[in-house]
């Protein structure tokens, strides 16, 4: 039976361009979810509907097997990166919602990150319903909301920056569980075997809040010129925490970005600023609780304290999302490797990224979860986001023959 597995080309090049020709920026992801009812109703799966707030959902569609055997999840977010609004991005039709063909790519806003994983798990569905298949375990395609790497903050409030895992954290406490989860991601073809967490952190410099025309000789008490001198202290700790070997996983260091500085006001530099706050993403790895990462990052915060002990240093961890690992040994990544070697004729490479995903919550939750998806493409600077149509077609397959040899 497994020999006549064929997935349609055309079909699943249809339902990506429907998918990326939906818009669904994190916090609106409804017409989405209602887009993801339809397809699941089209291969027949048993649909639940979980709101997980207005404007926002889950939809979880359930091939149910005959008993006995073990269940997959095939998990996808719903949310892209970007709107297609953004200055930088308007004029970049790869960024935009509506899907194209050019060359043997699909293209459109989405589409590696990560609808055509989407499209590919009801491709593989539908190809298993066509050759006749019948599961002995249960298969779940999970679309959710809210995966995006965003998070509220200060004024920055609403669904639109409630990412970090919103809609898995929703899912697996609503139903949405399952024996393992494939979880495709943009891995150019590698088997990730885990993903570093991430924790972020704000560090606030206080300063004087006075006109310019009396700021002379306080120059030294001006919050953004403290920060200058503040970096420098964090830069060197920056340096100390990727070169802990502690931090490292698998051979792959840890890392930490400086991702935002925010001070003063635009609209009126007449003021010098009564503060400036300093954002730190750190990459945490997985086999390190967030709960010692969190002390590491507040203790940076004493130190920096006792080290300028005049400028009202604060500190605040406002994200804490753990990194996910799966043994080796695991039966899905046998799984995995099988198919893959029989679709592409090789065996996958591995990897350990330091990218988040909601491996982290499904695996608190007890779901072993493999990361594995197709590559990301070419990232065209003037057409934009895009995959290769022959390697959708071939990890489709690939998704279709690990259901086929986990839940037999």
């Amino acid at each position: 039976m497994s020999e006549t597995l064929r997935i349609d080309r055309e079909r699943l090049v249809e339902t990506a361009s429907r998918m990326v020709d939906v818009p669904s920026f994190t916090g609106d992801e409804q017409r989405m979810a209602e887009l993801m009812v339809a397809l699941y109703e089209e291969l027949g799966l048993a649909v639940q509907w979980q709101q997980v707030e207005d404007g926002r959902a889950n939809v979880l569609g359930t091939w149910g097997g005959s008993g006995g055997g073990k269940s997959l999840m095939f998990n996808g977010h719903m949310d892209t990166s970007y709107s297609g609004h953004e200055p930088w991005l308007r004029g970049v039709p790869g960024f935009q919602p509506q899907a194209f063909e050019r060359d043997g790519r699909l293209y459109g806003l989405g589409i590696s990150n990560m609808k055509g994983a989407l499209a590919c798990y009801v491709a593989a569905v539908h190809a298993l319903h066509q050759a006749g298949v019948r599961l002995r375990g249960d298969v779940l395609i999970a679309s959710v909301c809210g995966e995006i790497e965003k998070t509220q903050h200060g004024d920055a409030q609403g669904a639109e920056f409630r990412g970090y895992a919103a809609g898995s954290r929703y899912l697996v406490s609503h139903g949405g569980v399952a024996d393992m989860c494939l979880l495709g991601e943009p891995t150019e073809g590698k088997v990730v075997l885990a993903h570093f967490g991430a924790l972020w952190l704000r560090i606030r410099v206080h300063g004087d809040f006075i006109h310019t025309a009396f700021s002379e000789g306080r120059r030294d008490r001006n919050s953004i010129l403290r920060m200058r001198e503040v970096l420098d202290a964090v830069l060197e700790w920056i340096s100390a925490w990727e070169d802990d070997p502690a931090n490292a996983y698998r051979g792959t260091r840890a890392i930490v970005n400086v991702g935002a500085i925010e001070g003063g006001f635009g609209w009126r530099v007449s003021r010098t600023p009564h503060h400036t706050d300093l954002f730190l993403d750190v990459r945490v790895p997985p086999t390190k609780p967030m709960s010692v990462a969190r002390g590491a990052a507040l203790e940076l915060v004493r130190s920096l304290v006792e080290r300028f002990p005049d400028y009202g240093i604060e500190g605040e961890v406002y994200v804490t999302a753990p990194g996910a690992e799966i043994d080796e040994g695991h039966e899905l990544v046998a799984a995995v490797d099988a198919a893959h070697e029989r679709v592409f004729g090789a065996l996958p490479e591995r990897d350990v990224t330091r990218w988040f995903s909601d491996a982290s919550v499904l695996t608190r939750y007890g779901v072993p979860t493999v990361n594995y998806g197709t590559s990301t493409g070419l990232m065209d600077v003037e057409l934009g986001e895009n995959l290769e149509i022959d390697g959708l077609v071939k990890t489709a397959e690939t998704y279709a023959r690990v259901a086929l040899q986990v839940c037999e």
